[in-house]
């Protein structure tokens, strides 16, 4: 029996339940290494609701709360479908996380940076990139500097810029990515997207990952639960496709009756504007003519009616 070819877990799998164990920190810190484009150790993980085990789940929310050797925090998350509310729900998130990081008659110094990763597999909206990345910056309206902040550490008064302390955004639009992989953050985006890893990486956290989430490496109930993930996905997906393409061709036929009615309603009121238009024009006209015939100069005229004197002469003639 020949060797199986080996094949990797998705990532929104791994990080719900394997990238958990301090065993497998490396992938994860590979993946904020390339994105922060600076070395990143994780000390912890650390309590977060949206981790939950059973398959009834809600399978679209994964994430992950790490704490970096900084001190940090950083929240990962993974979105399978569409969800209206995303960037609010991203925002209370980040909120969320500074408030429980901080107890009640903390000093605000305490309060740590945090880190929001989005990976997300639907259409989030326009942008031609799959990467962006948000930072609070305070630009000078009139003067377009950038605000620096007097503060304390360390019994010294140090400048310190806003985006050191506000939270920083990424979001990572895996369906837009359709590049040949060449630097380290396109080799991680691919596997996001594909679950491919290249034999010989040498991307920080691809290698560990080639070693540690290799689906033949799961017991066989791990497998089950994992192909049963896909398949909700998969399932989902449809669903919504298929409401996406109904809604689609109901909007088309309401939006042709109702161009239709519009339209009528348009040609309506089109010829009523038009009809009094044209009405208005023969009572100056008329208006004009009676009073030339009474005596009254082309100035007087002109002023009653609103007409131009040439016109009046060429009318009157």
């Amino acid at each position: 029996m020949g060797k199986l070819k080996d094949r990797y877990i998705r990532f929104d799998w791994a990080i719900k339940r394997m990238l958990r164990d301090k065993a497998n920190f490396a992938v994860l810190e590979g993946l904020l290494t390339v994105l922060f484009e600076d070395k990143t150790q994780i000390v912890e993980i650390l309590e977060s609701e949206g981790n939950q085990l059973a398959e009834t789940d809600k399978f679209n929310r994964v994430d992950i709360k790490a704490k970096n050797s900084k001190g940090e925090i950083i929240l990962v998350e993974v979105q399978n479908t569409r969800e209206v509310y995303y960037l609010e729900r991203i925002l209370y998130g980040v909120a969320k996380t500074i408030t429980e990081h901080i107890s009640l008659g903390e000093s605000y110094g305490n309060i740590k940076k945090v880190y929001s990763i989005s990976i997300v597999y639907f259409d989030l909206g326009k942008g031609n990139d799959y990467l962006y990345h948000g930072q609070n910056r305070f630009i000078g309206v009139h003067t377009s500097d950038e605000l620096q902040i007097s503060t304390k550490q360390e019994d010294a008064i140090l400048p310190k810029y806003p985006r050191e302390i506000f939270p920083e955004y990424y979001i990572i639009r895996v369906n837009e990515f359709d590049k040949v992989a060449k630097t380290p953050l396109e080799e991680w985006v691919n596997y996001l997207k594909t679950g491919e890893i290249e034999p010989d990486t040498k991307t920080p956290g691809l290698s560990e990952a080639r070693e540690k989430l290799k689906y033949y490496s799961m017991t066989p109930g791990e497998r089950y639960a994992y192909d049963e993930h896909l398949n909700a996905i998969m399932i989902q997906n449809d669903v919504l496709s298929t409401a996406k393409q109904e809604g689609l061709t109901e909007g088309r036929a309401e939006g042709r009756a109702e161009g239709r009615a519009e339209g009528r309603a348009e040609g309506i009121a089109e010829g009523r504007a038009k009809g009094l238009a044209e009405g208005r024009a023969e009572a100056i006209l008329a208006t004009a003519r009676n009073l030339k015939s009474m005596g009254f100069p082309t100035e007087d005229i002109s002023r009653a009616t609103g007409l131009t004197i040439e016109d009046i002469l060429n009318i009157l003639r």
